[in-house]
Order: structure tokens, then sequence, then C-alpha cells
């Protein structure tokens, strides 16, 4: 059944000298993956360039119940960037976050306050001009209460440890090793109160925003079976580390 649907690209493979696999985050239909022209030609009404990472778009896709793989029949933008594949930051930051998009997003079902959220923080990132780069650590931990992940705060004083198993501050040293001391567990609990408008006003040095995203992408494999290294997470650190 062809069907109309708006969705964020999150990854692209090489099928054959003439296709692609995409996977999109949609909108009615949650995580699924798509069979999109490879070939460059102007007469396509589905161009391979509207495939970028965290590209918003709409189509028309054949959903079939018993198809993993659906066709794309028309692509066009939902929203033309303005500066997030030619800013060198924003674009790794955008290769990164669909890298982990990619493997933290499994449901094939629709998640409507998940997908606002996610469209929400694309578009403020394509439009923000400066002071964006504590955004992938904020747009992390925020993504966590969407996938039922997101810490407990509600505990932490002065001197607790962070608890990365059980999502909590603790005051006393957790039996295990995942686990925060208490000054990293303080730049954790200061980071989950930062957003995209207040950000710019908590600096942190190369070392501090580093260890932050090391400790969010640790946090998350915890969390999620078979989540991997991501590739991109040194390219980020190194981009971000003045």
């Amino acid at each position: 059944m062809w069907q109309k649907t708006t969705g964020i690209v999150l990854h692209t493979l090489k099928y054959n000298d003439a296709s692609n696999i995409v996977d999109i985050y949609t909108r009615e239909n949650g995580r699924g993956s798509f069979l999109v022209p490879a070939l460059r030609s102007r007469r396509s009404s589905v161009k391979a360039v509207l495939f970028q990472p965290l590209s918003l778009i709409e189509f028309e896709a054949d959903y079939r119940p018993t198809a993993n793989l659906h066709r794309i029949k028309e692509a066009k933008s939902r929203m033309p960037f303005r500066t997030l594949p030619y800013d060198p930051y924003k674009s790794a930051i955008a290769m990164f976050l669909a890298e982990f998009l990619y493997r933290a997003l499994r449901e094939e079902a629709e998640n409507e306050p998940l997908f606002a959220y996610l469209e929400h923080s694309i578009r403020w990132l394509d439009e923000c001009e400066q002071g964006f780069s504590n955004f992938h650590l904020v747009f992390l931990m925020r993504l966590s209460r969407f996938l039922g992940l997101y810490p407990n705060t509600d505990d932490y004083a002065e001197g607790c440890f962070f608890d990365m198993l059980n999502a909590c501050f603790t005051p006393l040293q957790p039996p295990h090793r995942a686990f925060l001391k208490p000054d990293e567990a303080a730049r954790i609990n200061v980071l989950m109160r930062m957003n995209y408008e207040t950000m710019h006003l908590f600096s942190m040095n190369r070392v501090e925003r580093n260890r932050c995203l090391t400790v969010i992408n640790d946090y998350y494999r915890l969390h999620l079976p078979d989540f991997p290294v991501l590739k991109s997470l040194e390219v980020l650190g190194e981009l971000f580390g003045g």
C-alpha cells in the first residue's frame, strides 16, 4: 500500500550499482528500511542528494506488512538546510547523531513525541548561529527521556556518586564498577539541567566535553543491547576539542 510519510534520514548503505538501502525514522511508522535509486538523474523523482544524515524528507513508499524493505516512489525535502551541510562543526554533529540514532532507535512503531523532539532539534541546530558546542551532549541527555533511560535526579546532593547501572545518584559508592565519582557526577547533574537556549552559559574545556561524551556513550551502551562504540565519536571529540 502506497503511503505518504515524513521522515529523518539515519543511515545509507549501498545495495547495488542502481540502489541504496536507507534507514529512515518516520513520523507515522517509526523506523524503516527503504530501497532508494542511487543513480543521479534530473528526471528522477527520488534524488540521492536528499538522503544525507539527519535530512528531513517527505516521501511516498510502498508499505507491505511482510516486507522488511520498502520501495520509495517520490521524495522531496521537508526542510532545505541553511547551514547544516556547509558548516564543518554542524555536519560533524549531524554525522555523529545520525549514527547514534541509527544504533539507538530500533522500534518499528509510531512515536509522535520522539519524532517531534528530533525534528525540533535538527531545525534548532540548522538555525543556530553560535554557541552550539554542547548541542550533542544536551541532545543525547534529553533523548534518554524518550527511550526510558533518563536518570533519576531527585536524590542528587553534593558529594553523591552516579550509579550508571541503576541510573541514579547515591551517597554510597555502588558495589560495581559502572559509576562516576562525585566530581564527575556533579558535572553530569549540571549537564542534565542544560537546554538548547541555556547551554552556551555552561563553559566546558576540551577534556570535560570529551569526557561527558564518553560517559554518555558508555551509559547508553550499558542500557541498550549490542550498542557499539561509535566510529564518529573520536572525530567529534577532536573537532570540539577547543
